[in-house]
């Protein structure tokens, strides 16, 4: 079984080479080869790989389908080398996850999330700046979350107004112009940010209590904690807006009025975020 294992390992590394992330691929297939070891089974069979998708019974039926996946790219991979696998046929289970409906926010909706954010008591000082930032930002450029919990502080073209996002969708890197107004917040976040840690070359531009990257579940809790207190969600609701949605607000700025100045009609004279430019993400 250990050239199972092996082969595995080289699957991934050549998916992810070609820029697949393949998160939960990894543990899944190596779940699947134990399997086959635990079967005394040295070769891949559609039983077998049906038995073991499925062998969850708390599991839902497409939680089974995405393990039966995750199993016949490896099985299409391994037949080149034996030729007796048994690759999973397409449609084996046609189960599919229920998909959310993409949620738009109204301006005023993200105007009261900002100004939440930046009232958030906090024993960091920093905090509900850097939370008003990410949330800002997702909103006016369809960043994905964790794209903007990867910027690192060389990022930011300050001269050109431009955020270069490395390590996209497929490996790939993009460059997201700013409108000035947006770089203008940036950069007080970023003075906020030196005064508390210090001047550096290197590091992450949003930052957490220790100076160091966000944690994407905090960031999450955070997000419900001030959807609840503003509305967005009623106090006992399980599902509702997502942070995931904000790139929807963003590939529609071409449809609907742009977020301008209005954002904290309290606080006029702070710079505010904004964006004039639909931004693909690739």
């Amino acid at each position: 079984m250990n050239q199972f294992h092996k082969a595995v390992r080289d699957y991934l590394t050549m998916r992810r080479g070609l820029g697949f992330k393949l998160v939960k691929h990894e543990a899944g297939l190596h779940g699947f080869v134990s399997f086959l070891a635990r079967k005394r089974s040295s070769r891949i069979t559609i039983n077998l790989a049906l038995e073991w998708a499925t062998q969850d019974a708390n599991h839902k039926p497409y939680e089974w389908a995405a393990r039966l996946s995750v199993v016949r790219g490896f099985a299409r991979h391994w037949s080149a080398t034996d030729p007796s696998t048994e690759v999973p046929p397409l449609g084996l289970l046609p189960y599919r996850p229920p998909r959310a409906h993409p949620y738009f926010y109204s301006d005023h909706e993200i105007q009261t999330l900002l100004k939440a954010a930046k009232s958030r008591p906090s024993i960091d000082p920093l905090r509900p700046w850097t939370y008003h930032c990410l949330f800002g930002l997702l909103a006016v450029t369809g960043l994905r979350l964790g794209e903007a919990l990867n910027l690192r502080t060389g990022d930011m073209d300050w001269s050109e107004g431009i955020l270069t996002i490395r390590g996209a969708k497929f490996g790939k890197s993009r460059l997201v112009p700013l409108h000035a107004s947006t770089c203008k917040v940036l950069a007080d976040y970023v003075k906020r940010r030196n005064k508390r840690f210090g001047v550096r070359a290197k590091g992450y531009f949003l930052v957490n209590l220790n100076g160091n990257r966000l944690d994407k579940g905090e960031v999450h809790r955070a997000f419900y904690l001030l959807s609840r207190q503003i509305g967005l969600r009623a106090l006992d609701a399980s599902r509702g807006p997502r942070l995931h949605d904000f790139p929807a607000l963003s590939e529609n700025l071409t449809e609907r009025p742009l977020l301008r100045n209005s954002l904290h009609p309290l606080d006029r004279e702070e710079p505010t975020l904004v964006t004039a430019i639909r931004l693909g993400r690739g």
